[in-house]
């Protein structure tokens, strides 16, 4: 970088939109040791990065910034401070510093967070919880959330999440949920749920989606389809389908035998 294209660089600000000046900063000691550095390394500045990169060279500097205005140096802070200073967070006006918290405390210490009033808090303790309280999270009103209790919870949970408003949960479903109770999501009405249960289902259990409308679930029960499957796509509407479809049940029979291949034994 050439000095004329650093000298163009913005210069820096605080979360006021005022400059940062080192002139007033409480850190002079830790400015002359190096470990900050106006516009790269700076607690002062507004830009998230600047504000980690301090507390990560400074970490005993947090526990000062836990009740700082500024809810990036909070959040930021609150990731780098002693366990024992953050439960005055779990309380906290924004969602961001709830949600360390969340990630950090002892799940005794953060219960009530399982309700917080916004989701990134909830898909925290969604990742966290066990048993009867992660199970309940399945009926969280968000599909985010819900999203994360299904790739938690037991696989003899997920029954219970079949049937989800939102595909992506179904999806979760399909590929994480039992073999034995999977054919009951055969004719979901999403595709994507489809094409994740094709491609879990045992051979033999393809046939019952050969007439499927969508081509991608079709082409997964001729690539993965026991012969039984095969001969009804092998006329399919879609070319590629019908191709794979031949190829396969080519490959799977049995070639049948030539006679006087070899000729009459003397």
């Amino acid at each position: 970088m050439t000095a004329g294209s650093h000298a163009a660089l913005p210069e820096p600000t605080d979360w006021l939109g005022r400059p940062v000046s080192c002139v007033d900063c409480p850190h002079e000691e830790i400015r002359a040791e190096g470990r900050c550095d106006r516009g790269r390394i700076c607690v002062r500045d507004r830009r998230a990065r600047r504000i980690d990169r301090f507390f990560a060279g400074n970490p005993g500097e947090a526990e000062k910034y836990l009740s700082h205005p500024y809810f990036e140096i909070r959040t930021l802070a609150a990731r780098r401070a002693s366990l024992f200073l953050l439960p005055p967070l779990i309380d906290d006006p924004e969602p961001d510093v709830r949600a360390v918290v969340a990630q950090r405390l002892p799940l005794a210490r953060i219960a009530r967070l399982r309700d917080d009033p916004d989701r990134k808090v909830r898909m925290v303790m969604a990742q966290r919880l066990e048993g009867a309280a992660l199970v309940g999270m399945l009926a969280d009103p968000d599909y985010a959330v819900r999203l994360v209790a299904v790739r938690h919870v037991p696989p003899d949970v997920l029954p219970s999440a079949m049937q989800d408003p939102d595909p992506q949960v179904r999806c979760e479903v399909a590929r994480r949920v039992k073999a034995d109770v999977l054919p009951a999501m055969l004719y979901d009405n999403d595709p994507l749920v489809r094409i994740a249960v094709a491609e879990r289902l045992e051979p033999s259990q393809l046939v019952a989606l050969v007439d499927d409308e969508d081509l991608r679930v079709r082409w997964i029960v001729a690539e993965r389809g026991a012969v039984a499957a095969l001969p009804s796509l092998c006329n399919d509407v879609d070319p590629e389908v019908r191709q794979r479809a031949r190829d396969r049940l080519a490959a799977l029979q049995p070639a049948e035998p030539q006679e006087g291949r070899h000729g009459p034994r003397a």
